[in-house]
């Protein structure tokens, strides 16, 4: 994928981090630092959820450097943290689902992995660290959009572990003047997200079952709404985090479209743009599913120049079209 240019420095004079940089946002932000000849780029992952198949274009390229490791150890950390100018931490263990089934994995590696990064990072004087934080945070509160200052009580182990981070990330900031920024993501898609295994996101759900011509599962009535954002946003995010001058504390900023679709007009978008014409099967609802989610993005707006260019129309036309290239290979 080309991807417009959200930097205004030269980035070949610069090395970055990018933890699980071979996941699917993170390989996403690696193909970007790689596009614009970044001096140096460093992938730690210890391929628990990420693959390998994301970053072997990258693997034989000078100026990128692969590290296998779990952000659990802080000795992995504080190595793979050396000489590095910018950090993207991506890697976490996502999926509400996954946390319900397995608490105490979800806490140790995304509020004890987290930690660890964000010490090391303030530890090698990194210029930036800007890490992925949830719209999960928003929890139980009604009120849409949502708006960064006003959260709800999280309603799933994920969602209290991506919390707890930014309360770290703020913590960090007072006592040692160390200020990153949090990316609150609202469901990210697009090119490299996995329609395999128990835990995967819905639109390469349906996306596969629409390609295989079967009906997909909705959850509930299908008027559950998401603020469904495509991965070139989120990239964009993150590149002008990391470059966004005169931070003074930590922060938080909403990163998503600013539009609410619900599950059956998602679906009738795929049906759209594959002329199908499959109907859903409906089931019941998730435990610790958000009912709708709605951002205002205009903090990003005006913290880092952030602005949605491609829509969720746009977004699923280029995942649909990537799906049927990589000739549907789940990415395992």
């Amino acid at each position: 994928m080309h991807y417009q240019q959200f930097h205004t420095i030269d980035l070949n004079g610069h090395s970055f981090l990018v933890t699980g940089g071979a996941g699917f946002i993170g390989s996403n932000i690696v193909e970007y630092l790689v596009q614009y000849q970044a001096g140096h780029v460093r992938v730690l992952d210890n391929f628990s959820t990420g693959s390998l198949k994301n970053i072997e274009p990258f693997m034989s390229l000078p100026n990128f450097e692969l590290m296998r490791g779990d952000i659990r150890d802080p000795h992995t950390c504080q190595k793979a943290l050396e000489g590095v100018d910018y950090c993207s931490h991506q890697a976490a263990l996502g999926s509400v689902p996954r946390s319900i089934n397995d608490p105490v994995t979800t806490n140790e590696v995304n509020i004890g992995g987290f930690l660890n990064i964000l010490m090391a990072a303030r530890n090698a004087a990194v210029k930036r660290m800007v890490y992925a934080a949830s719209s999960s945070t928003y929890g139980d509160h009604p009120d849409l959009p949502k708006v960064e200052d006003v959260i709800g009580r999280p309603l799933s182990p994920y969602a209290i572990t991506k919390y707890v981070n930014e309360l770290y990330a703020n913590v960090c900031s007072s006592l040692y003047d160390f200020h990153t920024i949090g990316l609150r993501y609202f469901n990210v898609f697009g090119p490299r997200q996995n329609p395999a295994g128990p835990y995967a996101a819905v639109i390469p759900l349906f996306i596969e079952a629409a390609l295989k011509n079967e009906s997909p599962f909705i959850n509930g009535d299908g008027t559950t709404s998401r603020d469904f954002t495509f991965v070139e946003n989120a990239v964009q995010a993150n590149i002008r985090a990391l470059f966004t001058a005169g931070l003074t504390q930590h922060e938080v900023i909403n990163i998503a479209v600013g539009e609410s679709t619900t599950l059956n007009q998602l679906w009738d978008h795929i049906c759209d743009i594959l002329d199908t014409e499959l109907l859903p099967v409906f089931r019941n609802e998730r435990k610790g599913d958000v009912k709708h989610s709605l951002a205002d993005i205009s903090k990003a707006h005006r913290l880092i120049g952030y602005q949605p260019y491609i829509n969720v129309r746009k977004g699923l036309e280029m995942a649909v079209e990537w799906y049927k290239r990589s000739n549907r290979i789940l990415y395992t």
